[in-house]
């Protein structure tokens, strides 16, 4: 028998697994977009390694929409533009602009991450093991846009402010949509 608690947390769950999809979805984009424009350079290989790592949240992320039965977000078509779109852009930018955008998704992530993990309990703790582990390594991709100098893009914090609000704005519509 299901009771109504169960479902709610059921949902609860199925909407962090949509949208942790759907974000490591988008910021896999990202990066493509940003190696489409400076993957033969410098950061060719910083990038990549950043890549790779989202891929494998990815994959995680994929294997349990299937697994656990969860719809994905019908939004990821915008997001697969709108990723390489936002990597692209900021890669023309500059090098400094392309870590400032890597330094500004990974700290909505960060939030996002921590405050998903704060709500499982143990009959999610490979959920929250997994939210956890993927946690660190966007911390990791935010430490090394800042070692890469992000904060000395020009209009960093304008450019911050504006792809932190539209992590929030991507996470909010993903859940449910």
């Amino acid at each position: 028998m299901t009771l109504p608690g169960d479902l709610e947390e059921a949902d609860r769950v199925e909407r962090m697994i949509r949208v942790d999809h759907a974000g490591e979805y988008g910021a896999r984009r990202i990066y493509q977009g940003q190696l489409a424009v400076l993957g033969r350079g410098p950061k060719g290989d910083i990038l990549r390694h950043m890549q790779a790592q989202e891929q494998v949240h990815l994959d995680t992320f994929s294997e349990l929409i299937g697994r656990r039965r969860v719809r994905p977000t019908a939004l990821l078509p915008f997001w697969h533009v709108a990723g390489f779109a936002l990597g692209a852009v900021t890669a023309a930018m500059g090098t400094r602009a392309a870590m400032a955008c890597t330094v500004a998704v990974e700290e909505a992530i960060d939030e996002h991450y921590r405050a998903q993990s704060g709500t499982l309990g143990d009959d999610e703790a490979e959920l929250r093991d997994t939210i956890e582990k993927f946690r660190a390594e966007e911390l990791e991709h935010r430490d090394i846009g800042l070692e890469h100098e992000a904060e000395l893009a020009p209009g960093y914090r304008a450019m911050s402010a504006a792809i932190k609000f539209g992590c929030k704005v991507a996470i909010a519509i993903s859940e449910r949509v």
